[in-house]
């Protein structure tokens, strides 16, 4: 039956198609099928309807007329599986159908891991944009779909929680946003001397990245019995450790020196991470939206990187203007940005460990870590150091480790232990330390095979980490200069400025100018709930509502920009003038 192709069969009233021995539609009246199955879907607003080989269309037009009725945001996804079926439809639909923007037809082409998938994902978002629906309805208006159920079950799955990360990472960016971009205008009065992240080389040597879980305890007393004191000092020993914020009291308390810690937190808990810390001069990685506190805190040097959070038109700038450091792709946790800088920085083969998605109910964390610490100090007669209200809390659920045994998780630890394995698995450098940690999709090996591959010297072992010169055509300051940043945030405190005397009453607005300002100042605005996520879109210049909102944001804004502007000018005067003369000052 492979080479059938589709026939269009006349009915009483419109036509049936018959293919592979089938008929996919009613022999006697298809199109008054399709109408009544169509009347019978209640129309609901920002609805992607999935409709699954739509084969002639019948019923859509009823569909799209109920949402033009009830004046919906809603759209039609229309997709086929089948590669004839598919060339059948577009050559016996309506034209009118496939010209409307409220419908859109997609090829759904192999099974799960494909990628198609995420590509129809890709597809919705660019047509429609980010966050543009609330929910999945699909729409069986013929027995076409019943030839590949379950690619077109999959793929209803996949929009579904494609659906659910664009809405969760929304409502993170509700609360997180604000802090993400007042700590970036922070950030940028550090990076006259807090180059890319770009500008460090690990060389060919191997890597360690340890994250803050239960399983580091066993793999730092493995280090130090393994190597002994030569794991405490980076000069000394064949590998190069990289590690969470939250890992570096462990291993302080070990001895144990880690070439670089890697922060990404944008709020002032990662603080309690430092605490003892500030004589230890430890290199730390830190996102550019993290607490400034954090560069100033470790008494090594601080590197920056980027991860774009939100669509912007402010990164836009940053990025012309060669001020955007190292950029990596926004994952959410530490220890998977951690992962993705050793593979970035380096050639060489990178272990993780420590990085375990799970606890018990007596080990959350590893030893010494703040959160173990805090469990110590409040230990009394009432109050033992077991952990049960995470352990059993609704949330919470069992899962298996790597070793086999039972442990605990949450959905958001699950979550980014799924994103680790779509991210990282098949990577060829990257290995995972046997323990009690939950899979990750990699190659795992033994404590012993781990420490024996960290000990072996290659070319790039026993070198201490080390920073290079950066290319003079790469994006960071000493590129662009801090003369070429100067200019940059006063117009940024320029163009503030313009949009709030235009807010306040004072003088007149050119054609266009309020909205070019919104627009342009899209920071003050980009966390508020109706835009979070949508891909720049907000409300109207007209919407006095919105307009009062973004009047309240702009006065601390103007302060953040000034503080770093005063101090962009204090580093461009205290420059020696052979780096004035390199940064432009």
């Amino acid at each position: 039956m492979s080479g059938e192709t589709p026939r269009r069969v006349k009915a009483r009233r419109g036509f049936t198609v018959s293919y592979r021995g089938k008929t996919l539609l009613s022999a006697v009246d298809p199109l008054a099928q399709a109408e009544r199955a169509a009347e019978a879907v209640n129309p609901l607003d920002r609805t992607l309807y999935l409709c699954p080989s739509p084969l002639l269309g019948y019923g859509l037009f009823r569909i799209l007329g109920k949402i033009a009725e009830n004046k919906h945001d809603s759209a039609i996804l229309c997709v086929e599986a089948d590669e004839k079926l598919l060339e059948f439809s577009l050559d016996c639909m309506d034209p009118a159908l496939l010209r409307d923007p409220r419908l859109t037809f997609a090829a759904l082409d192999g099974g799960p891991g494909s990628g198609s998938g995420e590509r129809i994902c890709r597809m919705v978002r660019q047509k429609w944009g980010s966050r543009r629906f609330r929910r999945i309805e699909t729409l069986r208006f013929n027995a076409g779909w019943r030839l590949y159920p379950e690619l077109y079950g999959s793929l209803e799955e996949v929009l579904r929680k494609d659906m659910a990360i664009g809405w969760g990472n929304a409502m993170t960016l509700v609360k997180l946003g604000r802090p993400y971009i007042r700590n970036a205008l922070r950030n940028l009065a550090f990076l006259p001397r807090s180059p890319s992240l770009s500008s460090l080389s690990l060389g060919s040597s191997p890597v360690l990245v340890l994250g803050a879980g239960p399983s580091l305890d066993g793999i730092l007393a493995g280090l130090s019995r393994f190597f002994g004191k030569a794991a405490e000092d980076p000069a000394s020993r064949p590998f190069r450790i990289l590690c969470v914020d939250t890992a570096l009291p462990c291993l302080k308390a070990r001895g144990i020196k880690p070439d670089l810690a890697v922060a990404l937190e944008s709020q002032h808990w990662n603080l309690r991470d430092f605490v003892g810390l500030g004589d230890w001069e430890v290199p730390v990685a830190m996102d550019l939206s993290a607490l400034p506190a954090t560069a100033e805190t470790l008494g090594g040097r601080s590197f920056f990187f980027f991860t774009p959070w939100t669509e912007m038109n402010f990164f836009k700038r940053l990025e012309a203007a060669g001020l955007i450091p190292e950029v990596f792709i926004p994952l959410g946790s530490v220890g998977l940005t951690a992962v993705a800088a050793a593979l970035r920085l380096g050639g060489g083969a990178v272990i993780t460990g420590g990085i375990d998605f799970s606890f018990t109910l007596d080990s959350y964390h590893a030893r010494s870590s703040p959160g173990h610490r805090e469990k110590l100090r409040r230990q009394n007669r009432f109050t033992g150091v077991l952990n049960a209200a995470a352990a059993f809390r609704e949330a919470s659920l069992g899962a298996v480790s790597k070793a086999g045994f039972r442990v605990r998780s949450d959905p958001a630890m699950k979550g980014y232990r799924d994103l680790f394995e779509r991210e990282f698995a098949g990577e060829e450098r990257l290995w995972d330390i046997h323990g009690p940690g939950l899979p990750l999709g990699l190659r795992v090996l033994s404590l012993g095979q781990a420490l024996a591959a960290l000990a072996e010297r290659n070319s790039g072992g026993g070198q201490s980490f080390r920073a290079e010169k950066a290319d003079a055509k790469a994006p960071g300051i000493k590129a662009s200069g801090i003369g070429t940043l100067e200019r940059f945030v006063s117009g940024e405190t320029e163009n503030l400025s313009r949009l709030r005397d235009l807010l306040s009453g004072k003088g007149p607005a050119e054609t266009g100018e309020l909205d070019r300002l919104l627009d342009y100042c899209d920071y003050l605005w980009a966390h508020f709930p109706d835009c979070a996520g949508t891909g720049g879109r907000r409300p109207s210049g007209a919407d006095i509502v919105f307009l009062k909102r973004v009047r309240t944001e702009i006065d601390p804004f103007l302060a953040i920009l000034n503080r770093t502007l005063a101090e962009i000018r204090r580093a461009a005067r205290e420059a020696p003038d052979s780096e004035a003369g390199d940064h432009g000052a």
